[in-house]
């Protein structure tokens, strides 16, 4: 069985955050939350990374996290790149906008050749979300479905005190099979609850804290690469009709139009580690006290590469 890469989605800017947010340190070291991630992946036994960026930062990238992370594991660059899409299908006038966190998945299709856990460059999931994943790909193949898993993150653990958050809230059966996600857009801590709108704060609706939360850490097999391929031409032909340009392709969405068409199963991984991520200014001070916190502890070292 091959062994599990990992894939780092780091197009994105952080419009938010303000600036390229995925490369920001965030210890008195240098270094950068991706450089957590691929270490704590090392330490479940991956040796191989992909890094999907924008064409125009792979120097930064380079210089920020992959010349040195090249000393440790095998490393490959794609390209999120706006013009890479099916046979009939062009770019609308005036869109920036990337296709969305599914279509950087398939920029990153010719070294996807087995299985691969997917996350994003400014996320922290803590240790034991990697060796759950990797073990899981080592121990789990396609059989008459497709077989997936997602780590659940308690949503107690993902929220920010600066402001709302999007997550992905998910149900499960009786055996932690996922059964479905739903996309709140604006969920935000209210004193000791959490709650969500649809409404733009008009009304709110409570979530209890141990909620389970996907935070866009998938394990798939290979099958997924080609899945998100065969679904990409209808996505474009809906999106480009109503939001040219603003429609986004994401691994949730391919993943629950496969649960509908029962071709997949996707196993839900629960962790009670904390998520930190930067989606605010003032979420830095949080994150950064967290990580200092851990290396006191002796979670990490000094120098991790």
């Amino acid at each position: 069985m091959k062994k599990p890469v990992l894939v780092i989605m780091a197009a994105g800017m952080g419009s938010r955050f303000g600036g390229l947010k995925q490369i920001a340190p965030v210890d008195a070291d240098g270094h950068i939350i991706m450089d957590f991630s691929i270490y704590d992946a090392s330490c479940a036994g991956f040796e191989e990374v992909i890094f999907i960026i924008k064409e125009e930062n792979e120097a930064l990238f380079k210089e920020a996290i992959g010349n040195r992370i090249a000393k440790k594991m095998k490393v490959h660059y794609c390209y999120q790149q706006l013009d890479l899409l099916p046979a009939g299908f062009q770019v609308p006038e005036g869109r920036e906008k990337p296709w969305g966190t599914a279509h950087a998945v398939l920029c990153a299709k010719e070294y996807l050749n087995g299985p691969f856990v997917v996350i994003n460059a400014d996320d922290y999931y803590g240790r034991e979300a990697f060796a759950l994943t990797y073990d899981f790909l080592m121990n789990h193949e396609d059989d008459e479905k497709f077989q997936y898993a997602m780590v659940g993150y308690r949503l107690e653990n993902t929220v920010t005190e600066h402001g709302y958050v999007s997550r992905g809230v998910c149900s499960t059966d009786k055996d932690g099979k996922l059964v479905d996600i739903v996309e709140r857009t604006r969920i935000e801590k209210q004193d000791s609850q959490i709650a969500y709108t649809e409404d733009e704060g008009k009304t709110y609706t409570q979530l209890p804290g141990e909620t389970p939360v996907s935070m866009n850490m998938w394990a798939f097999t290979k099958s997924f690469v080609e899945a998100i391929a065969a679904g990409f031409p209808g996505f474009l032909e809906k999106g480009l009709k109503e939001n040219p340009l603003k429609c986004e392709y994401y691994l949730p969405g391919v993943v629950d139009g496969l649960l509908k068409q029962d071709k997949a199963v996707v196993s839900v991984l629960p962790t009670r580690d904390k998520w930190y991520g930067i989606t605010y200014q003032e979420d830095k001070v949080q994150v950064m006290a967290a990580i200092q916190k851990m290396e006191d502890d002796g979670l990490y070292k000094k120098e991790l590469f």
